[in-house]
């Protein structure tokens, strides 16, 4: 089976969709197949892979085309054109990142749906999301071969919002990083964390204006409490919240860091006392994650799939609460109370690995190819 992976989310800033294809490539080329190829398609004007992307990934070809992504996403989305085979030659599969189809001539086709904000708030989204998603993404999705979701809340919301039966739906979760033991280890000798984290693009679903809020009471209770630090790529949204932080008087108490790299990643939680993702949807909640596996204690908001993905780990709390935000991190602030919270993230994350991932992720490429020859295609 030859197979396309749409590789260009992570070719700039990996963010959330970007670490998700990033880290699944890496598993799948870890772990070969007989008779299984692996092509990573990228396309930007300006972009390119990094240069040892073929060397990281053993056994897949990188196929890199110098055009505008904007152009051809277009073309894609609203008139199903060009084929991916143009790129790519032919292939068996192809596997978008995105909810909206990857025009081909007779591969199978899988589209990855990571959560349903888009629809629910579109006014959220980036200026693509807005124009194609509401409108398009159910219709796609019910043309797919098969569907991939990264959590099992987000399966039964593309049931029931998008109509997809259960048997073309498969929940692939992505892994704890590998790198996490390393941070843990830093953390045990490490004298004392030193700030509270934020991990996300500052847009208007991850609810950071209650959480700088709901910081600004804990500042009143505990004068000496850590510095949030907020990481996440600025945007209109974080703009506005920077200024309320300059006007509640934090502005030396709660830090704008921008987007941070994988390094930079590992230097937060490395001194973090706890990470909060206060969200009003999230369809996994990478970061959560990413700190659970590091042994950061979590905070985490009761919408969404944030819920599923702590497990016992965290102590939920409704996003619009800003009190309970509050409580939340006061307790964790006291060293029992986080040392035992951080041994039960540690426990849940080791329930999640990229080899369970890519695994699913063969099961319903499998899956897909059955499908499309049972609609003629050889």
């Amino acid at each position: 089976m030859r197979i396309v992976l749409d590789y260009r989310p992570a070719l700039r800033e990996r963010t959330g969709v970007g670490e998700y294809v990033h880290e699944l490539a890496r598993a799948l080329s870890r772990a070969p197949v007989d008779g299984e190829s692996l092509v990573l398609f990228t396309s930007s004007w300006k972009d390119r892979p990094p240069p040892n992307l073929r060397q990281e990934f053993a056994n897949v070809q990188v196929v890199d085309r110098h055009l505008p992504v904007r152009a051809l996403t277009w073309a894609w989305n609203r008139v199903e054109w060009p084929p991916i085979e143009r790129f790519t030659g032919e292939c068996d599969l192809v596997h978008a990142q995105t909810p909206l189809l990857i025009p081909t001539r007779r591969a199978a086709q899988i589209v990855t749906i990571h959560d349903l904000d888009f629809l629910h708030h579109p006014e959220r989204g980036d200026a693509e999301m807005r124009r194609d998603f509401p409108e398009l993404a159910a219709a796609h999705a019910r043309r797919a071969d098969h569907v991939i979701v990264s959590s099992h809340y987000n399966a039964g919301q593309v049931e029931r919002h998008l109509g997809i039966s259960p048997d073309r739906i498969s929940v692939c979760s992505p892994g704890a990083p590998d790198w996490a033991p390393q941070v843990a280890a830093r953390r045990a000798g490490a004298q004392g964390a030193q700030h509270i984290l934020f991990l996300g693009t500052l847009q208007a679903r991850k609810n950071v204006g209650r959480l700088i809020d709901a910081y600004r009471l804990l500042v009143k209770r505990r004068p000496n409490a850590p510095r949030l630090i907020l990481a996440g790529r600025m945007t209109a949204e974080g703009r506005q919240w920077q200024r309320a932080a300059s006007e509640a008087g934090l502005s030396d108490r709660v830090v704008f860091r921008g987007y941070v790299d994988e390094s930079e990643r590992r230097t937060l939680f490395a001194g973090a006392r706890l990470l909060v993702l206060p969200s009003l949807e999230e369809g996994f909640g990478f970061p959560v994650l990413e700190a659970m596996a590091c042994g950061v204690p979590v905070v985490v908001s009761n919408r969404g799939s944030l819920p599923e993905v702590a497990g016992e780990a965290a102590e939920p709390f409704p996003p619009e609460d800003i009190e309970a935000l509050r409580a939340r991190m006061d307790d964790l602030l006291d060293d029992g109370r986080a040392g035992a919270a951080g041994a039960r993230g540690q426990r849940r994350a080791a329930h999640y690995s990229w080899a369970a991932c890519a695994l699913a992720a063969r099961g319903a490429y499998r899956a897909a190819v059955a499908v499309r020859k049972s609609r003629g295609y050889r």
